[in-house]
């Protein structure tokens, strides 16, 4: 995956302009919205009795995670938070909370 983050953020602000939407979106409003959109995601999953994603199901999950990543992004660009920053700060304190040689293979964390 080769991503441009640049096209994507002015994407997302040509479109919010275009519709006059920034008044609407504060971070407690896009917040909800990706919960929406996560929900909707989640939604695909919940009956299925297997892990085989049909072409139909792939293309659902597909536009939800647009969703999330769009609402995602937008907060990101509304709280003046680097995301690429933010992503790299968190993974690290990830692998100091669960260390490869500790939780290899577990998914239970302890509980």
């Amino acid at each position: 995956m080769n991503m441009n983050y640049s096209k994507i953020q002015n994407e997302i602000i040509n479109f919010v302009e275009e519709r006059d939407w920034n008044k609407f979106h504060s971070p407690k409003n896009l917040s909800m919205a990706l919960s929406v959109e996560a929900s909707e995601l989640l939604e695909i999953f919940q009956w299925q009795m297997n892990e085989e994603s049909s072409e139909k199901t792939i293309s659902k999950a597909k536009d939800e995670i647009a969703d999330i990543f769009y609402y995602l992004v937008r907060i990101c660009q509304k709280m003046n938070i680097d995301l690429e920053e933010a992503f790299f700060e968190k993974m690290k304190k990830n692998m100091t909370k669960y260390p490869a040689e500790k939780f290899r293979g577990k998914s239970n964390f302890g509980l």
